[in-house]
């Protein structure tokens, strides 16, 4: 058996896969937020539940908004900043008395779809988070490719290609969190696309609310949705020029806007090198559970 735990900032969810992907055991709670070692007692917990509601014994893996250094072994990058610092793998690895694998939640996406999801039979797949944030994942052969920094497909934080005179001055107006600007998730993410609209508008709305007027065929909201195609589409189309994945797989709330996946490829070549890109787009098949399973699969093989 396979137990992934994906610790959110809001809430940590446990789920617990047979070797065939089946799904026997899941469970969430709220993530005790600013308190370091409560969240770790929350996840040993889970996995105590997992475990003790299956009758097995599992590895376990953990998919974190961060990454873990290679350099010092602490957690770097997480904006569940309490874990920042953290020996999270060996301080967990001592609490239930086995090792313990951790990876970027994007890049649990990323080895969830290379499994059994959209990106299946693809040696290198590309998983993009477009939520509240902007992330990224790269999966080879199916497994997590972080990179000697611990930062593979860390997208989010380049900057936007190719910028014209309105995104020259969003990135003015629009900084990152990280301290620099026109970072791609400023742009992209939910929280980007609804900042856009604002400026159009001068009128707050979520995401999904200017998606739904967009759909009613308001103006300034179908704008917007246009230019969010053509960022998110040059911010790929760098990626593809570098990496040149088999398949682009999306995740998170933008994921959920289903025109992205007829024109988001076709605006792509306006932007790879040479014009030619066949590259599939496809929204990701396990969704909000794509995360969890990929921390499951972080184990190849089970611990006997």
């Amino acid at each position: 058996m396979r137990i992934g735990i994906d610790l959110g900032g809001t809430k940590i969810e446990v789920i617990a896969l047979a070797n065939d992907g089946r799904e026997h055991f899941r469970k969430r709670v709220d993530t005790p937020r600013h308190d370091y070692p409560k969240t770790l007692e929350a996840i040993a917990g889970l996995v105590a539940d997992a475990e003790q509601a299956t009758g097995e014994r599992g590895s376990v893996g953990i998919g974190i908004p961060g990454t873990i250094s290679p350099y010092t072994g602490k957690v770097k990058n997480a904006n569940s900043v309490w874990l920042n610092g953290q020996t999270l793998d060996k301080d967990l690895a001592s609490l239930i008395n086995r090792q313990v694998r951790v990876a970027n939640d994007a890049n649990c996406l990323a080895v969830s779809e290379a499994t059994d999801g959209a990106g299946v039979g693809k040696k290198t797949v590309f998983a993009v988070i477009i939520g509240t944030g902007c992330g990224a994942g790269i999966a080879i052969n199916g497994e997590v490719h972080a990179g000697g920094n611990g930062i593979g497909g860390e997208w989010g934080h380049n900057p936007l290609p190719w910028l014209d005179d309105d995104e020259v001055r969003f990135q003015r107006d629009v900084p990152c969190y990280c301290g620099k600007k026109g970072c791609i998730e400023t742009f992209i993410s939910g929280t980007g696309f609804a900042h856009d609209y604002f400026r159009l508008s001068g009128i707050q709305h979520k995401g999904v609310e200017i998606m739904q007027l967009a759909e009613q065929g308001d103006p300034v909201a179908e704008l917007a949705l246009s230019r969010y195609e053509i960022r998110l589409a040059k911010s790929l189309a760098h990626v593809i020029n570098i990496l040149d994945p088999d398949v682009v797989v999306l995740g998170g709330g933008m994921s959920n806007v289903e025109r992205l996946y007829s024109t988001v490829p076709l605006i792509l070549k306006q932007w790879v090198f040479g014009g030619e890109c066949e590259t599939p787009v496809r929204k990701a098949i396990h969704g909000d559970s794509s995360g969890v399973r990929g921390a499951a699969w972080l184990w190849p093989q089970v611990l006997v």
